[in-house]
């Protein structure tokens, strides 16, 4: 039930603006979305369940994004500022995008406990529920390598681990911007393009042997 999977899963994120994780009740959650509860058990499990599908939610959010800035912009280094704007205005704005990319979870947020092994019989919708969700360094590396991907072609010649390394650090230097902003005069995107724009996307050629 598509449709119902994600009225819960907007329905969980409602709740969890006003309350902490472990205040939000799963009956409310039902309620709120307009179906019975065991409908929310039958797609979810458990509310670990739901914990792991709202989080992973968040992250294909995310991803979608970065796929997007780097499908719409033409250079390199404006794709990668835009991935790096993308990730700083998506941690700031969603605090679950912001636990994935950092790996700090509050009190307040379902951080998901590891998925257990299935129980035979398990419904399709469950597996999914029962599915693991990424950490920052996996997440990270996601975007790294979806990034490498697109620049390749731009960029020949390029060494791929550098090339990566630079993809990386972009995602990496719009996490810092969370952390320490930069000054007001120049602001978050000017700071990102001018680091952006003159990191090197080839490794430095290596002076021949003597």
């Amino acid at each position: 039930m598509p449709m119902a999977r994600e009225s819960l899963l907007d329905a969980a994120l409602s709740a969890l603006a006003e309350l902490p994780w472990s205040g939000v009740r799963m009956v409310d959650v039902a309620a709120a979305a307009g179906v019975s509860r065991q409908t929310l058990y039958n797609e979810f499990g458990s509310k670990d369940g739901l914990a792991r599908a709202l989080v992973r939610r968040e992250a294909d959010v995310y991803l979608r994004g970065v796929d997007q800035a780097l499908a719409e912009h033409a250079g390199p280094a404006d794709r990668m500022v835009h991935v790096a704007e993308w990730t700083l205005g998506s941690a700031r704005s969603s605090v679950l995008v912001r636990a994935l990319l950092t790996g700090c979870w509050s009190e307040r947020l379902p951080a998901p406990s590891p998925p257990r092994a299935p129980r035979a019989p398990t419904v399709p919708a469950q597996r999914r529920a029962d599915a693991g969700v990424p950490g920052p360094a996996e997440l990270v590396a996601t975007v790294r390598d979806r990034a490498l991907a697109a620049l390749q072609a731009q960029v020949p010649g390029a060494d791929p681990v550098h090339l990566g390394r630079y993809c990386e650090t972009a995602v990496r230097l719009g996490l810092s911007c969370l952390v320490a902003p930069p000054g007001r005069g120049e602001g978050q995107a000017g700071y990102l393009r001018a680091v952006l724009t003159r990191l090197p996307m080839r490794a430095p050629e290596q002076p021949p042997r003597a």
